[in-house]
């Protein structure tokens, strides 16, 4: 039984590394545990007590676990200690029973210790005498976190620890009130944790790694960030989804047939009525050899070569031979791969004897593929807590490295992030809304908005992100009645995002800082003295709330006032040129001979190449009247219009998707390795393609500022 518990334990960690590193850690499934032994040498100390609880998260009683182990012969010092004599374990459980009753309880989940690295070593001594495998958790250590949180405590004993908290301990020295007392140690170490940059789990044994390289950290104590917990090296970044579902889990449904001398009409008809993009054509029992495949785009190509008189044809005539396959047991990275060299989208499913029993689509496998990000909205809506919240954010970096695996591009990945930033943002405004209610505040005083600012108001998020929001209301004076009740409001909704892993602005564009919670008349003055007086302040704030996108309320207050801002703009060519001189403030990326200018290696892309971009197609737009957000469609929206430089527009438009795409690479590289994800890439680890791809985007951003001077000037 222990043996099958460790596979599962080890299949459990896996999924912890992958889905889990960027969980906020006070939404972690964890338990602490605690031991008590016989002696403080972990090579001959043998075990006699063992206690765990779960983290708790303020739902409820946490589940606790605790056994005495018969460990043998007890020291008097242990015994006075602990208070445990032999008595008392004469007939507790032996190891191996103990062992496996507390794998039991932890499941796999993330482990929390106080100098765990002892207990962890004590436990592996014993597992090896008594022939059992190794017991290798994800864990983490209250006394190297409390000195991340904490650099000048005299000392970082859980009692000094816990005093700083401002944390009752519990029954100290028996295992189980020690693990009550590290689990409480560890909640209250999470605000202050966040506050030196350690949000999440992998931030957490990222940070706490340095501490058992120091030569403080005993020789004997078991490493607490062993092989499962090393981070992933960039390379093996794969979508392990596609390694874990075999193809009979995704195919959608039984094989459909059609005899070849069918009329093409009917095939289509067939096809219609059974609603599928496919249908083989042979004899239902025929092996894969024999058989052809009619797809939507067959179908097409058929009626566009021979019009109406195709329809009247035998099917067998358009088909495509001979049918491609894939094994029923294969994994799915089998068929994507298959589908890729081939240029398909479409297999048949065959069984050991070659007999085709499925269908496969690129569909299904996006259809099953999807269901992390499908699950991930549905989660964020309706989250009832800050806990069920963060779990659910927690797990953006996963979706995003699934869609980069299915082989969605930078572009497309970043506007489904920002979605869901949108969607966690006005789940966070409905619970704040209600922690008013039930604070006795009432309802909100007046119709109201909260947008959403930058990157994911443009629909372009990645996973460096922090907080970009505002509140729009319908009526009240600064510092009136209404704007108390949204200060409430923002300052609620902006503490529960921070806390799930979207932190405060740097720069203070939050709705609970006054300049960003107006009434709509407030917000039209500020945008008018935005327009005419031009300050710097003034240009940075235009160049964050110019891309407002409402994702709360009354949504069309907001969108009427940013149509407005939008339109108004465009009559302010000396604003426009100041905007655009701004943006344009860019060092050059190239040095001598044209030699991309990195520091230790590293080039900050979003600085060099996206920001530039981002700022121009922003002027671009206001200046040609295109009401549209996302970069992108600013850039096609000018094109449209048939202005001059339609090339370099094209070239600007195709040089941002491929920087979006470089950067998030780089981060979910940063996040498997337990670093806050960046903007800065290593081009010299770029293939041929990708470097020159690189160059080429960097030399259009270099234009930019000669094509808005010409779109200002005419």
């Amino acid at each position: 039984m222990a043996d099958v518990l460790h596979v599962q334990a080890r299949q459990d960690q896996r999924l912890i590394e992958r889905d889990q590193r960027n969980l906020a850690l006070f939404a972690l499934d964890a338990v602490a545990i605690d031991t008590e032994t016989t002696g403080l040498d972990p090579r001959n100390a043998c075990i006699i007590e063992i206690g765990g609880v779960e983290v708790a998260h303020g739902a409820g009683a946490p589940h606790t676990f605790t056994t005495l182990v018969n460990g043998g012969t007890i020291p008097d010092a242990a015994q006075a200690i602990t208070g445990i004599t032999p008595d008392m374990t004469a007939d507790a459980p032996s190891f191996p029973q103990a062992y496996e009753a507390m794998l039991a309880f932890v499941r796999g989940r993330v482990v929390i210790g106080h100098s765990f690295g002892f207990d962890l070593a004590v436990f592996r001594e014993e597992a090896r005498r008594a022939g059992l495998p190794a017991w290798t958790p994800i864990a983490l250590d209250t006394r190297f976190l409390a000195q991340i949180a904490f650099p000048n405590l005299p000392a970082y004993t859980l009692e000094i620890i816990a005093a700083r908290c401002g944390v009752e301990l519990d029954a100290r020295h028996r295992a189980l009130g020690d693990a009550v007392s590290c689990a409480r140690v560890f909640t209250a170490l999470g605000p202050h944790l966040r506050e030196r940059g350690v949000r999440t789990l992998g931030e957490a044994i990222a940070a706490t790694r340095r501490f058992e390289q120091d030569q403080s950290y005993p020789s004997v104590w078991a490493p607490l960030t062993g092989p499962q917990t090393q981070g992933v090296a960039p390379a093996a970044i794969v979508d392990t989804f596609l390694f874990e579902r075999r193809v009979s889990d995704i195919m959608s449904r039984a094989p459909l047939f059609v005899a070849p001398e069918a009329p093409l009409g009917e095939a289509i008809a067939t096809m219609a009525r059974a609603k599928v993009g496919s249908i083989f054509v042979g004899e239902a029992h025929a092996v894969a050899g024999d058989l052809g495949v009619v797809t939507e785009r067959d179908l097409l190509t058929a009626i566009a070569a021979h019009g109406p008189d195709a329809l009247a044809r035998g099917v067998g005539d358009f088909a495509s031979r001979p049918l491609v396959t894939v094994a029923a047991q294969a994994f799915a990275y089998r068929a994507v791969g298959r589908m890729n060299r081939l240029g398909i989208r479409h297999l048949g499913v065959a069984d050991e004897t070659g007999r085709i029993v499925g269908a496969l689509s690129a569909r299904d496998l996006l259809r099953s593929r999807m269901s992390e990000p499908v699950a991930l909205g549905d989660a964020i809506d309706t989250a009832p807590d800050v806990i069920a919240l963060g779990k659910a954010w927690g797990t953006i970096p996963s979706v995003a490295r699934g869609l980069v695996a299915y082989g969605m591009d930078g572009q497309q990945v970043a506007a489904v992030i920002a979605r869901e930033v949108a969607a966690l943002t006005r789940r966070a405004a409905q619970l704040a809304e209600q922690a008013l209610m039930e604070q006795g505040a009432g309802p909100p005083p007046c119709r109201y908005t909260v947008v959403v600012l930058g990157s994911a108001g443009r629909g372009e998020s990645l996973l460096a992100f922090d907080q970009d929001n505002a509140i729009v209301f319908e009526r009240g004076d600064p510092d009136g009645r209404e704007d108390a009740w949204f200060a409430r409001l923002a300052t609620l909704m902006c503490d529960l995002l921070h806390a799930v892993g979207v932190p405060y602005c740097r720069g203070g564009v939050m709705a609970k800082n006054t300049p960003w919670r107006s009434s709509v008349a407030t917000w039209r003055e500020r945008a008018r003295l935005w327009l005419t007086r031009s300050r710097p302040e003034d240009l940075l704030a235009v160049d964050i709330a110019f891309d407002m996108r409402p994702c709360h309320g009354d949504l069309m207050l907001a969108e009427a006032l940013w149509r407005d801002m939008w339109r108004a703009a465009r009559r302010e060519i000396p604003f426009l040129k100041l905007l655009a001189e701004a943006g344009a403030e860019q060092a050059s990326p190239f040095g001598f001979f044209g030699r991309l200018q990195t520091r230790d290696g590293m080039l900050d892309l979003k600085r060099t190449g996206l920001k530039p971009i981002v700022t121009g197609a922003r002027v671009l737009a206001l200046r040609a009247g295109v009401e549209a957000r996302a970069t992108a469609e600013r850039l096609a929206g000018v094109r449209s219009l048939g202005e001059a430089h339609s090339t370099d527009l094209e070239a600007l438009a195709r040089a941002h998707g491929r920087f979006l795409t470089f950067i998030l690479a780089r981060q979910l590289e940063d996040i498997a390795a337990g670093q806050a994800p960046g903007n800065r890439i290593a081009p010299a680890s770029l293939d041929a393609g990708a470097m020159e791809d690189l160059r080429a985007g960097l030399k259009a951003a270099q234009t930019i500022p000669e094509i808005v001077r010409d779109c200002l000037s005419s």
